[in-house]
């Protein structure tokens, strides 16, 4: 009997195979009816019908040979239907179930075709008990691997997704730079997702301290990224563009809601108002599937990101929008704090730059340069600043300083503490007492802002040079010391060596704001041509090497540079820092001058009346010998006041210098520390009016104080060449 179902079987199979193509129909058409989304385009539908026809004669195979279900391999078009309904967000449940229902249809005509080829009733029972088992075991087969295919290219596709999530959250916002960010987006949004990806930001978003734009209906963009760069879209990266105000990326703007648009039928008048007005359509004309996600942080929009699909095949659906959409959730967090970052930077750089001298002033004591670099970490620009400050009797201070913390607020207690040190300086404060003034400030600022001194605290070197005795007077509250190089002299051939570098033995005090701690003073003699070197933590404290290294590199490059000022600044710089610096960096390289000893005269004088009139001789005197004529009134004027002062007020010894540099200043000092002030004298009043008198005939004056007493000094202006 067995033998006679086979025969009969093998017999109906190859009777039925002529008719393939009808049973693959019928299969479709219930197919279609249950899944109408595999009849979308001519490519799916020819896809199905190669299943369809594959279907049937894998069954018919299984009739013939008589195999068992898990011997018969289900065809590869089935597959790919399975998984391409998984990559479409068909539910399996559907799927099965129009798998099943299609094959109905050809169930029954096969049954129909077996009991018109036999009368037997027995052996028709038995074909039909054998079609009904094959049958079933044959769906359930095939159904099994439907289902694992679904299931393998749904899990793939959900990691994809997860892996696209995770991508974002890794790659997205590694830098606080806004081009950086938005180009990171692109690449991510690029991989295994879209094909091309475009990010736009609005200008007001991007420069909203310098917007000049009017608003309108059409909201003025950058192209800020675009990944591939070279791909379809021609609008390149950094220009502004706009979109029609009816067009659906402006719609998208308004209303802050993503959009998801089918591009596949033909397009080329709707695609036109998808464009920017710069950008050519026919360069995208092939994409088939579009997606439109403002990027939006904290309530606001900042941008939009387009997502384009043409050589992926399947279009974005409602799934990719929530996924794109969460992706540029994120990314528009991290461009937006790229955004407040750098508008915050650039405040405070500016801020700092601004209170920092822009150019330092040329002194024939010192040649001077500097050079100021910024933080590339996402702490903020710091506090770092320096000055070079004229001082009485052709001196010259230099201040390097650094403030604790980083941006607004360490920007503003720099400004606020370099006013502060030229402030001191303008009384002439010695290095030491300077410092504890500006402790006193510091503390104040720590009480009036309720700070510790932990939260707002500085550095502070500051020193004084002396072109007459060529020597340098300095302190430290808790700065680096500065690189001094001292030349040295010339061998018997002739030959200049390398200068002696090294640091000033001196001591160290507290950094400024804790108060009750002594600063102290040291002097160091600098012969003309000596180097100074001042600088913040930021050049020799970094990632790369330590301090000790640091300090003896610099300390060679001082050592045999015969470099300007200016171009040893750049070789400590090039040699000390990496390309992206961590902290701050202040740099202030000065190398001295001597004054002509001819351009300094010295007299000392008893404290008795007739001294005045020797005083007033040395001066026209000595004016006349420098070509300064033209002055001899009015210094004459002012040095029988200032002499006459020191003799009725003063203390022995009492000596008058005159210095002729820049300026004409004359000085007078003595052992007393009571100091004249400029007062109004009443009508019978018998002094009062000497300072009045050296206020008005000179330039700038005032008095310093030293630890042997005071000199008063007084500074004049040096004629034109063509004045009369």
């Amino acid at each position: 009997m067995v033998s006679e179902i086979d025969a009969f079987l093998h017999s109906l199979s190859e009777s039925l195979r002529p008719q393939v193509n009808e049973s693959a129909a019928a299969l479709l058409r219930r197919m279609g009816g249950e899944l109408p989304e595999l009849w979308e385009d001519d490519d799916r539908t020819a896809l199905t019908r190669e299943e369809a026809n594959a279907l049937v004669t894998a069954f018919l195979d299984m009739l013939d040979q008589g195999r068992k279900a898990t011997e018969i391999k289900i065809p590869n078009r089935t597959l790919q239907v399975s998984r391409m309904s998984a990559r479409r967000g068909i539910p399996l449940r559907r799927l099965l179930r129009a798998f099943h229902v299609g094959h109905l249809p050809m169930m029954q005509y096969v049954q129909q075709e077996a009991a018109r080829r036999t009368s037997d009733c027995r052996l028709l029972n038995e074909v039909t008990l054998r079609l009904m088992a094959t049958g079933f075991d044959y769906i359930d087969r095939a159904s099994q691997q439907i289902a694992a295919a679904y299931q393998a290219e749904r899990n793939d596709w959900l990691q994809r997704r997860l892996n696209l999530t995770d991508a974002a959250g890794r790659r997205i916002g590694t830098t606080l730079n806004i081009a950086r960010t938005a180009q990171e987006l692109a690449e991510v949004g690029a991989e295994d997702f879209a094909d091309l990806v475009t990010v736009d930001l609005l200008y007001s978003a991007l420069h909203e301290e310098q917007t000049r734009h009017p608003r309108s209906a059409e909201p003025l963009l950058v192209r800020i990224a675009q990944f591939p760069e070279s791909g379809r879209a021609s609008l390149p990266t950094g220009l502004t563009h706009t979109y029609a105000p009816n067009s659906e990326p402006a719609h998208a703007l308004n209303t802050g809601q993503p959009l998801l648009l089918d591009l596949s039928a033909p397009h080329s008048s709707v695609f036109q108002t998808l464009l920017p007005e710069r950008e050519a359509p026919t360069d995208a004309s092939g994409f088939h599937s579009m997606l439109l996600v403002p990027l939006q942080a904290r309530g606001r929009t900042i941008g939009l990101v387009n997502f384009y699909r043409d050589r992926t095949e399947t279009p974005f659906d409602e799934d990719d929008r929530l996924l794109a959409q969460q992706v540029a959730a994120r990314a528009a967090v991290s461009i937006d704090n790229a955004r407040r970052y750098t508008s915050e930077r650039r405040t405070a750089l500016t801020l700092q730059r601004s209170l920092l001298p822009r150019r330092l002033v040329a002194h024939s004591a010192l040649e001077t340069a500097f050079r100021y670099l910024p933080s590339s970490a996402r702490a903020g620009v710091g506090g770092d600043w320096y000055d070079v400050i004229p001082l009485s009797g052709a001196r010259v201070a230099l201040v390097m300083g650094d403030v604790v913390g980083r941006g607004l607020q360490a920007s503003v207690t720099m400004g606020r503490l370099r006013t502060a040190v030229r402030a001191f300086a303008e009384i002439d404060l010695m290095p030491d007492e300077l410092l504890t003034h500006l402790d006193d400030v510091v503390i104040r600022l720590q009480r009036e802002e309720g700070r510790s001194d932990a939260e707002l605290s500085a550095t502070c070197l500051y020193a004084v040079y002396d072109p007459v005795s060529r020597s340098c007077s300095m302190a430290s509250a808790g700065h680096v010391l500065p690189v001094v190089g001292i030349p040295m002299t010339a061998d018997n051939d002739g030959k200049v060596p390398d200068r002696s570098v090294g640091l000033p033995d001196m001591p160290v005090g507290p950094p400024l704001g804790l108060g009750g701690y002594p600063f102290e003073t040291a002097e160091i003699a600098l012969p003309e041509g000596s180097v100074l070197a001042l600088y913040t933590d930021g050049l020799i404290e970094g990632r790369t090497q330590d301090v000790d290294t640091a300090l003896r590199a610099m300390s060679d490059i001082v050592a045999a540079s015969h470099q300007s000022p200016n171009g040893l600044c750049d070789q400590l710089l090039t040699a000390l820092l990496p390309v992206r610096p961590t902290d701050d960096v202040a740099l202030l390289v000065a190398r001295t001058a001597a004054l002509d000893p001819d351009h300094v005269a010295i007299l000392d004088f008893p404290s008795t009346p007739e001294a005045v009139a020797r005083c007033r001789t040395f001066t026209t005197d000595r004016l006349t010998s420098w070509g300064l004529e033209a002055l001899s009134f009015t210094t004459e004027l002012m040095v029988s006041e200032l002499v006459t002062n020191a003799i009725r007020y003063g203390k022995s010894p009492i000596q008058l210098r005159l210095i002729y540099q820049t300026t004409l200043t004359c000085e007078v000092s003595d052992t007393s520390s009571t100091a004249p002030y400029l007062r109004r004298a009443h009508t019978y009043d018998e002094g009062g009016r000497g300072l009045l008198l050296v206020a008005q005939l000179s330039d700038r004056w005032g008095t310093r104080h030293n630890r042997d007493g005071k000199v008063i000094w007084a500074e004049q202006l040096l004629p034109t060449p063509d004045a009369p």
